[in-house]
């Protein structure tokens, strides 16, 4: 039986991540996931604190030459409904920032990951299921596909909404669903996006494009359920011509890479992100509509939390290292959950007063440049606003001494 100070269940962006963040920590790392891997035609946007994290794992130089900058945000009312929103356009220079952060394609990211996970020495691949995981006083007994078994003193479950480690773990969840299905493409377009992401609210929910590099763009298209049907089983040429009236026009005409995916709108959290010696990332933990770019960037704060208590903790304390993580990361993700549907079912409500929020809402943010900055900065980080606060203030006290 081998044994490794973590195991990483799950080899998506999350578990592949989480392995490269803490290979440098001194433990023993196994990586167990089945080789095989569905083709993933999405992508990511990832926020400023994202793309910094990158850097310090060394990965960004690669990731970069794929990803096209997110410069400017904006949001515009493609409703028909009587109280309606002005547009609201988040620029990054406002926060001085060359860019929000940028939008990558899942399949050359996951492609760099693997390269750099097999050159990574300190990291052993087990490509393998689990079937089950079993606690016990010293560590967890992992239960292979294969039949092998291994220990580990700390298990990260990254394996996704179905995670069989957060039932070993008795980790309970709350799911809801919504009447909404999302339809996910990428399309070219005849004129330059300018690294400006566009999102429609509509009456079924948000129509988003995000530039990728060149005259091309991503697209997230919120319908209800049997319209997105509708939507996946027209001609490429049919698709391109609705996604242009839907864009009215904006970035001319719109020609559809391959297919269309579409998947139904839900939401899960785990009731906790860590328990004895497991530990949650990902969609183990947390899963919302892919709605102001929270999914990935999320994750990835769940890894940067995990990896300083690993640099705190050695494997003999680890017992209770998923109390520790689950404290720690609370209140970020039941915050960012309940913005995220919140707004969702804001777009979805006739209710008068509550389009009247919504609209208020939008109003203030178009007129108060400062409010517009609070917004901005805690949506590439938490407490954004508040660390650019005291900096500015260091920055006044030190001209003030000098």
């Amino acid at each position: 039986m081998r044994q490794f100070d973590i195991a990483i269940v799950g080899a998506g962006l999350a578990g592949s991540l989480a392995a490269l963040a803490l290979s440098d920590s001194g433990r023993s790392i196994a990586l167990i996931a089945p080789s095989a891997r569905a083709t993933d035609s999405r992508t990511t946007a990832l926020m400023d604190q994202s793309i910094a994290f990158l850097k310090t794992l060394g990965l960004w130089d690669d990731i970069a030459r794929h990803a096209a900058a997110l410069e400017t945000m904006q949001i515009l009312d493609g409703t028909s409904r009587l109280l309606r929103a002005p547009p609201v356009a988040f620029r990054a220079s406002e926060v001085d920032l060359p860019a929000f952060g940028y939008n990558i394609p899942n399949a050359p990211f996951l492609d760099i990951l693997d390269a750099r996970l097999a050159a990574d020495s300190n990291i052993v691949r087990l490509e393998d299921g689990v079937t089950a995981a079993t606690s016990f006083e010293t560590g967890v007994e992992l239960a292979l596909d294969s039949g092998e078994r291994v220990t580990a003193a700390l298990v990260v479950g990254a394996d996704g909404r179905k995670s069989r480690i957060r039932d070993g773990a008795g980790i309970s969840v709350r799911n809801w669903s919504y009447p909404q299905s999302a339809v996910v493409l990428n399309f070219a377009h005849e004129r330059p996006h300018g690294n400006v992401s566009t999102e429609f609210h509509t009456e079924s929910g948000p129509f988003t494009q995000v530039p990728l590099p060149g005259n091309r763009s991503s697209l997230v298209w919120v319908l209800p359920p049997k319209e997105a049907s509708r939507m996946r089983e027209l001609s490429a040429a049919d698709l391109g011509r609705a996604v242009e009236e839907r864009m009215q026009s904006m970035l001319g005409r719109v020609t559809v890479d391959g297919s269309a995916q579409s998947f139904p709108l839900s939401g899960m959290t785990a009731n906790h992100f860590g328990k004895g010696r497991f530990v949650l990332v990902g969609e183990a933990a947390h899963a919302f509509p892919p709605i102001g770019a929270q999914g990935l960037n999320l994750s990835l704060r769940d890894i940067m939390a995990l990896r300083d208590l690993i640099r705190i903790d050695e494997p003999a304390n680890y017992s209770g290292i998923g109390e520790r993580f689950d404290r720690k990361r609370q209140a970020d993700i039941r915050s960012r959950t309940v913005s995220v549907d919140l707004l969702n079912r804001s777009l979805l409500s006739d209710f008068l007063p509550v389009q009247f929020l919504r609209s208020a809402g939008l109003h203030l943010l178009s007129a108060l440049g400062p409010l517009r900055s609070i917004v901005m900065r805690e949506g590439i980080e938490p407490l954004g606003s508040l660390k650019a606060f005291r900096e500015s203030l260091r920055e006044r006290v030190a001209r003030k001494q000098a």
